[in-house]
C-alpha cells in the first residue's frame, strides 16, 4: 500500500467550527445587534493571534479601566491541543491588539470570567478537566493570574459568579453530556466554604436552558442570566432569563421569551452563536462581547506536508 493511500484520510479536507469574537451594541442586554462600525466583521479571530496557531477564540468577557478594554478570552490551542486563556487589548472595541496568553495550565481552560473586587481583579475560568472550580486572582492584573482558591470539587461547567444580597452565589452545569443539570452554589466569602443549592439540580436533562452563557447582569434592578442552547448542536443560540428570586432557599426565574443571539446565517458567526458579556456604558446603551461559529473545511495537514510524502512515496 503506497503511504498517501495509507494517510488518505488524514489527506482529505474535514468539516469543523470555527469561533471568532465580535461586539455587539444595543438599548440593553436584550436587545444586540452588531456594532454599526464594525458592520458584519469580527474584531477577532484565529487569524488575530500573531503567529499562535489556533483552531479559533471564544467565550470572550471584557474589563473596563479608564479608557482601556481588555478582554480575555479562550484560544483552543494547536500546539497544546487545550484551552487557553488569551489576553487582547482596546481603546474604542472596535480595533484589539492581542497581547497574549496569559493563563495556560496542563489541562482544558475556557471561559475565563474575569470581575473586579474590592480593589482587586478574579478570574474564575472552566477549569471542569482538572475535576474543581479554581479561582485566581491577578497579580499584576491584566498580564499575570495566579491560582487564588479551590472553591467545589466536582464536574461543573462555566461557573458563572455574581454577587447578590451581601453573598457570593454561582451558578453552572453539572454532568455536561450525562444529566446536563443547572446548579447553584453560595457563600459568605468568595474563598469559601461553598454550599450547594438545596433546590440543586434546579433543572436537569435540559440542554436547552442549564449551560450558562456568560456574565450575569442587572438591568433596572432585575437580574439577568443567560443560558446557552446547544439541544440541536453545540453552541447554537443564547438565551435570557429573569431571575425573580434568588435566595439560600429558593429560586424563581422568567423566561424573557425569543434568543437574544442566533445565527447570522453568514459570515463569521453563520451557523451558531453562544456567549455575551454586556457592560452598561450609559442609559439605553449597552456594549458586549460576543461570539460565533462558521463551519469550515480545513486540511488537517499542510500542503507542504502532504507534498512531503509524497516525494517519500515516490521515492521508495
Amino acid at each position: 500500500m503506497s503511504t498517501i493511500r495509507k494517510y488518505a484520510g488524514l489527506l482529505r479536507p474535514q468539516r469543523r467550527a470555527e469561533w471568532s469574537i465580535g461586539i455587539y451594541e444595543g438599548a440593553s442586554p436584550l436587545e444586540l445587534a452588531p456594532l454599526e462600525r464594525l458592520g458584519t466583521s469580527a474584531v477577532l479571530t484565529r487569524h488575530s493571534l500573531r503567529g499562535l496557531r489556533a483552531h479559533g477564540v471564544a467565550d470572550p468577557f471584557m474589563v473596563r479601566r479608564g479608557d482601556d478594554w481588555f478582554m480575555f478570552f479562550e484560544v483552543d490551542s494547536l500546539e497544546s491541543g487545550r484551552g487557553e486563556i488569551g489576553l487582547a487589548a482596546s481603546h474604542d472595541t472596535i480595533s484589539w491588539h492581542f497581547e497574549g496568553i496569559v493563563l495556560r495550565e496542563p489541562f482544558h481552560l475556557s471561559y475565563p470570567h474575569v470581575w473586579e473586587f474590592e480593589g482587586a481583579h478574579y478570574m474564575l475560568p472552566e477549569t471542569s478537566a482538572f475535576g474543581a472550580v479554581r479561582l485566581y486572582k491577578a497579580d499584576p492584573f491584566p498580564t499575570c493570574w495566579k491560582f487564588h482558591a479551590e472553591l467545589v470539587r466536582g464536574n461543573l461547567v462555566d461557573a458563572t459568579p455574581v454577587r447578590h444580597g451581601g453573598k457570593w452565589w454561582f451558578m453552572a452545569l453539572e454532568g455536561f453530556g450525562s444529566h446536563d443539570a443547572f446548579v447553584i452554589y453560595f457563600t459568605d466569602r468568595l474563598e469559601g466554604p461553598w454550599q450547594p443549592h438545596p433546590l440543586n439540580p434546579i433543572l436537569s436533562h435540559d440542554k436547552r436552558h442549564a449551560r450558562p452563557a456568560g456574565r450575569i447582569v442587572f438591568v433596572q434592578g432585575s437580574m439577568i442570566r443567560f443560558a446557552q442552547d446547544y439541544e440541536k448542536h453545540y453552541g447554537r443560540l443564547v438565551h435570557a432569563f429573569r431571575v425573580e428570586e434568588l435566595t439560600t432557599t429558593s429560586y424563581v426565574e422568567k423566561s424573557i421569551g425569543d434568543p437574544v443571539l442566533r445565527p447570522a446565517g453568514h459570515g463569521w458567526n453563520a451557523s451558531g452563536m453562544h456567549h455575551v458579556d454586556a457592560h452598561q456604558l450609559g442609559p439605553n446603551r449597552w456594549l458586549a462581547a460576543v461570539d460565533g461559529r462558521r463551519t469550515v473545511r480545513r486540511w488537517p495537514l499542510h500542503e507542504r506536508a502532504v507534498e512531503r510524502v509524497r516525494r517519500y512515496d515516490a521515492g521508495r
